[in-house]
C-alpha cells in the first residue's frame, strides 16, 4: 500500500468515527427554561413604572424651572433695549436743570422720566448704585479707564461713573461703566 492509499485509508476511518459519535450522542430535546413566576413579571413591571413615573416627575420640574426662568428674563431683551432711554432722559434732565427759563419742560420730561422708570421698576429692574470712592469690583463694575488718582485713598476705586449699571431681578443686564484711579 502506498502512502496516498494510508491517508485516504485514515481520513475515511476519522469520517466514520466522527459519524458514529455524532449517532451516539444524545440529541437534547428543547432546553426547557424555567418561565419567570408572575411574582417576578410583577417585580420588574412595577420596576419600570416606578423608573417611568421618577422620569417623567424630573421631566416636570425641570420644565416648569425652565419656565420660571424663561418668564425671568422674557424683559430682558426689552429692558436692554430701555436702557439707553433712560440715559438719554437722565442727561436731558441735567441739561434742563441748568436752564433755568424751562420749568414747565422740566417738570414734563421729570414726569415721563418717573412714570417709564416706575414701570420698569415694577418689572424688575432695579439701578446698581455706583458712587465715587467705592472700591473697584470686577464682578460688578466694568472699568472703561483708569487715570491718576486725584488722592492716594482713590487709588483702586471708582472715581467717576460714566453709564449706571442696572439689574433685572438678581441678574445683572448693564455693568456700570467707570473710571477708576491708578
Amino acid at each position: 500500500m502506498s502512502t496516498k492509499d494510508k491517508i485516504k485509508e485514515e481520513e475515511l476511518i476519522n469520517e466514520q468515527e466522527t459519524v458514529q459519535t455524532e449517532e451516539n450522542q444524545e440529541v437534547n430535546p428543547e432546553v426547557v427554561t424555567e418561565e419567570p413566576s408572575t411574582e417576578e413579571l410583577i417585580k420588574v413591571e412595577k420596576d419600570k413604572f416606578l423608573r417611568l413615573f421618577a422620569e417623567f416627575e424630573n421631566y416636570k420640574k425641570r420644565t416648569s424651572r425652565e419656565r420660571i426662568e424663561l418668564f425671568k428674563t422674557a424683559g430682558q431683551e426689552l429692558m436692554t433695549s430701555l436702557l439707553p432711554i433712560i440715559d438719554d432722559f437722565e442727561r436731558a434732565l441735567t441739561h434742563i436743570e441748568e436752564d433755568k427759563e424751562a420749568e414747565e419742560l422740566r417738570k414734563g420730561v421729570l414726569l415721563i422720566y418717573q412714570k417709564l422708570y416706575n414701570t420698569l421698576e415694577l418689572k424688575g429692574l432695579s439701578k446698581i448704585e455706583t458712587k465715587s470712592g467705592d472700591v473697584f469690583d470686577a464682578e460688578f463694575h466694568e472699568a472703561i479707564t483708569q487715570i491718576p488718582a486725584p488722592s492716594d485713598d482713590l487709588k483702586g476705586k471708582v472715581i467717576d461713573c460714566v453709564e449706571t449699571g442696572y439689574k433685572l431681578g438678581d441678574k445683572i443686564i448693564r455693568y456700570p461703566k467707570v473710571v477708576i484711579g491708578q
